[in-house]
């Protein structure tokens, strides 16, 4: 068996830092199959590399693996310094100088485009998708010396919902983790059935839900709070509340254990009746992160969101009612977008009462996605462009410029609505400073 070094190259903290989960879980497949394994985070570790370097050496290992979560911020506005593949570029390099061990990089960001990346970053192979079991597997064929391709499709047999490993958990990181955004991060299920026009998660995870166990996450969170203190939980899932109910199951079993956490996730709104958010909040539910993502029902149709905006602001009702701070994520600027609908769009939003409105302009454009045929069909990316560096579509029927304008005019004066996203992280930066942690946004609602 060999000596493994798994590091997370994740440098965003923007608007909070993230727990590596995809590491950890990775990390327990490995020491699963008998590898010794070093986790490495790079955010926590101070960003310094000549510390990477120093703990590379003292590990010798035998292979070394890259945990790469994000391409850039996918917001328009940006910066080049928010193009993280510059920087995964001289940790390689620096990886290099130090250690002849092959370099395997895999994670949600490289699977987006692990042609490009792995060229670009001059790695030895790729794991795209879920690399639980074809990083033991890569790592088993390379141990004995077969022939093996230079990317691996781990979803090619995707693993079952009773199969998913539990992280291989850090005690150092959940410390740093939790004194930096007061949370760790946690999945209940993995893939989205849902067929968003510009959205890459099918492509991640699957479009057949794959669910957990109730019972055995909530043993991992009972876990964390008796051994580390954790009482704040984030859970990552594509959407949360699933049709079919086995969130709801989740939120009873966390009922009934009784253990007094706080809990938070991305939901879809439609469906969800003031029974179902009561039963939520009484398991712990203390926030919504909404993927409403348009804000006219033309442009929902253009993302194939498959709900109108009546049933948001119904949504939003009865988060109101239930007295759940919840924030809604909407993106101007896409497919079918005209004057007229940004118009509607702002409109529509004054309906949405006591809750935060972060509002986004573009769409970063991925490979296998109908905003990708959709953006080629109108000349906006050629078949042979690089998507390396983002490149954001913008509905031909509007002037982007103009729109941003009048969205920030929408938007001033309002502290729970937020545009442009630096002004959204100017703001959670200042309550950071005063010593709040979590979500943050969901200290801009009051129901006094």
């Amino acid at each position: 068996m060999s000596n493994f070094f798994l590091l997370s190259s994740n440098v965003s903290s923007d608007p909070y830092p993230v727990y590596p989960l995809g590491m950890s879980m990775v990390a327990a497949a490995l020491s699963t199959a008998g590898h010794h394994v070093c986790q490495y985070d790079y955010l926590a570790s101070g960003r310094s590399p000549d510390h990477l370097v120093e703990t590379l050496q003292k590990f010798n290992p035998d292979f070394v693996g890259i945990s790469l979560r994000n391409i850039d911020n996918v917001d328009s506005f940006s910066a080049e310094d928010e193009w993280y593949l510059a920087e995964n570029k001289h940790l390689v390099d620096a990886i290099r100088r130090q250690s002849t061990a092959p370099i395997i990089i895999g994670g949600a960001g490289f699977s987006i485009l692990p042609e490009e990346i792995l060229d670009y970053l001059k790695a030895d192979y790729g794991v795209v998708g879920e690399a639980e079991h074809a990083l033991c597997d890569l790592v088993s064929d390379l141990e004995k010396g077969r022939a093996v391709p230079k990317i691996v499709n781990g979803n090619q047999g995707l693993i079952k919902g009773t199969d998913l490993v539990s992280p291989c958990w850090d005690s150092e990181l959940i410390r740093y983790y939790c004194a930096q955004s007061g949370m760790l991060n946690l999945q209940t299920k993995r893939g989205c059935p849902h067929a968003c026009h510009y959205c890459s998660y099918p492509h991640l995870e699957g479009s057949r839900l794959r669910v957990k166990d109730p019972a055995k996450v909530v043993d991992e969170i009972q876990h964390l709070k008796q051994t580390m203190g954790v009482d704040t939980i984030f859970f990552t899932d594509s959407v949360f509340n699933d049709i079919s109910g086995h969130y709801l199951e989740f939120a009873e079993e966390l009922l009934l254990r009784n253990l007094n956490i706080h809990w938070h996730g991305f939901f879809r709104p439609q469906g969800m009746k003031a029974t179902d958010l009561r039963l939520l909040k009484r398991s712990g539910l203390s926030a919504m992160e909404v993927g409403t993502d348009a804000a006219s029902d033309a442009t929902l149709i253009g993302l194939n969101k498959q709900f109108n905006f009546e049933e948001v602001i119904q949504f939003n009702q009865v988060c109101l009612q239930e007295e759940i701070p919840t924030a809604h994520f909407i993106i101007f600027g896409g497919p079918d977008e005209t004057f007229e609908t940004v118009e509607d769009g702002l409109e529509n939003i004054q309906k949405l009462e006591q809750c935060v409105v972060f509002a986004f302009s573009g769409i970063r454009i991925h490979p296998r996605t109908e905003l990708f045929n959709r953006a080629l069909s109108e000349g906006i990316v050629g078949k042979e462009d690089s998507l390396l560096k983002p490149v954001y579509y913008f509905s031909p029927k509007v002037d982007p410029n103009q729109m941003n304008e009048r969205i920030v005019k929408a938007f001033q004066g309002r502290r729970d609505r937020i545009f442009p996203p630096s002004e959204g992280l100017v703001r959670m930066a200042t309550m950071n400073r005063f010593g709040y942690r979590g979500l943050l946004w969901d200290q801009l609602i009051s129901y006094n």
